[in-house]
């Protein structure tokens, strides 16, 4: 863990110094290639010795795929040796060298490769085999052309900026960003005009970092202060089970979940910071013509901690791997669309028994949140006070559900799973089960027309905020520097 904060901090660095001396006005992108790779792998190689080498020999048998498979089916190849290979090295890191270890090692960054690996696969298939009417608008707009080199492909995979800690980017988006093409991206304004055009090729990013930065400093702090005092594992102490009242329990259950988030939320901003640093990640203007450093960004805090729904909490917790799921499984599944996703969530994870256990329980809360925002919330939202009520309500339901959820993703072993669920009698099982039986899971006209899109009213400005960023997670993550995406995007937005 010592070795990885080094890196990271030897990385943002190193970013400072790529985006003043390695400028794309400056240097070739080939140039930028090479140091960008170099530099990766030497902070592999520093951080995790030679099993750094897995990285070398995951991406290289899967372009060696791309290759020779060709373009109709090297996903699907791509797709299962890319996970396939991480299981690999995850079952015998687990069950061989180091049962139970929360240290960082190199499986971590194995992760991100496989999701950069799995995606770009897919989008080049996408953009070199399917028919261009067959995309959906953030398929269109992610689609790869040409076949990247071998430089190109271990530059995107194994980069300094991102190799230790992510977060997943489109290749498109890196490819703009190594090759320094000037970007443009139109902004409505409030009467819904394309009137106002924003155009920069270098936009400064040292508020952004220095934000980041803070964030993260105050998150190792909480982490190193709050963290240790409130362990999760307490939750299955026998005495505090025997002598502990029920609403005592949820909450110590809730504080300590919360407690666990901000390692999270450091190592995640930090590498964040460390692209910006370098120059990339910047997404465009607001309205107002401030710059926009999320991009690549990987969770929202705000929303987060005062999130109403599981669908709120998820779609702003590791947000680059939620939209990889979305876009290798979810959009392409031919059945069961959230269950597919969720198993895939739980092997790309690992292998311990509890992150199975958390993505089974995960299904199942899904569905039920879905079930019952569909089927009721519409009858809470005509009033100010009595949706203010309905919120804090839910906001109280669903960060007790996603403790009680994530419970076995931290305890890693299926005995101490059992043991916390068993004490708690399956309650929240057995009610997203009963929930199920009695709301139907389709979203009912009234609720869909009436009331879509109605937010949290401690929210709503955090989100009117956001909403160019939020709805970039539902249809696309893709490169401002050809007019063809900007228009794609747009269109998305409106849509």
């Amino acid at each position: 863990q010592v070795n990885f904060v080094v890196c990271q901090l030897f990385a943002l660095l190193a970013a400072v110094w790529f985006r003043t001396y390695l400028h794309s006005s400056k240097t070739s992108p080939f140039i930028r290639h090479v140091v960008a790779t170099l530099l990766g792998l030497y902070l592999a190689l520093f951080c995790f010795g030679w099993y750094a080498l897995h990285f070398v020999i995951q991406s290289g048998i899967s372009y060696y795929i791309m290759i020779v498979i060709g373009v109709e089916n090297m996903h699907k190849y791509c797709f299962v040796f890319a996970l396939g290979y991480l299981t690999v090295c995850q079952i015998t890191r687990v069950y061989i060298f180091d049962y139970g270890q929360y240290s960082a090692d190199f499986s971590g960054p194995m992760m991100i490769i496989t999701q950069k690996i799995t995606s770009l696969a897919f989008e080049i298939h996408d953009g070199m085999f399917r028919k261009n009417e067959d995309l959906t608008p953030s398929q269109r707009c992610l689609a790869v052309r040409r076949m990247p080199s071998l430089l190109e492909y271990l530059s995107y995979n194994c980069n300094f900026m991102g190799i230790l800690a992510g977060p997943l980017c489109s290749y498109k988006d890196y490819i703009t960003f190594i090759e320094g093409r000037s970007y443009q991206l139109q902004q409505s304004e409030a009467n819904g005009k394309e009137d106002t055009k924003y155009e920069q090729t270098d936009p400064s990013p040292n508020i952004a970092v220095a934000q980041k930065l803070l964030i993260c400093g105050l998150s190792l702090f909480f982490h190193m202060t709050i963290t240790k005092t409130l362990p999760v594992e307490y939750n299955i102490d026998e005495n505090f089970r025997a002598t502990a009242s029920w609403p005592l329990r949820f909450f110590y259950l809730y504080v300590s979940l919360m407690a666990a988030r901000p390692k999270y939320y450091f190592a995640w901003t930090l590498a964040d910071a460390i692209n910006n640093a370098a120059g990339f990640g910047f997404r465009g203007y607001d309205k107002n013509g401030v710059t926009r450093w999320d991009l690549i960004s990987n969770l929202r805090i705000q929303q987060i901690e005062f999130s109403t729904s599981f669908k709120m909490f998820l779609d702003n917790w590791n947000i680059q791997t939620a939209l990889w799921l979305k876009r290798v499984c979810y959009e392409r599944a031919t059945f069961s669309p959230t269950i597919q996703t969720f198993i895939l969530s739980a092997i790309w994870h690992g292998v311990y028994p509890g992150y199975y256990l958390t993505f089974l329980t995960g299904i199942l809360m899904t569905l039920a949140a879905r079930a019952i925002r569909n089927n009721i919330r519409h009858y809470f939202v005509d009033s100010p006070a009595v949706k203010l009520c309905y919120d804090i309500i839910t906001w109280m339901a669903t960060q007790v559900a996603i403790s009680y959820t994530v419970v076995p993703f931290v305890l890693l072993s299926v005995k101490p799973s059992f043991t916390f669920y068993s004490s708690c009698y399956f309650c929240l099982h057995i009610a997203s089960i009963l929930v199920l039986l009695v709301f139907p899971l389709r979203r009912t006209q009234r609720g869909s027309k009436r009331h879509e899109g109605i937010q949290p009213v401690w929210s709503k400005k955090l989100e009117e905020e956001n909403l160019l960023q939020k709805n970039s997670y539902s249809t696309t993550n893709n490169s401002f520097s050809q007019k063809q995406e900007i228009t794609c995007r747009y269109q998305a937005l409106k849509q």
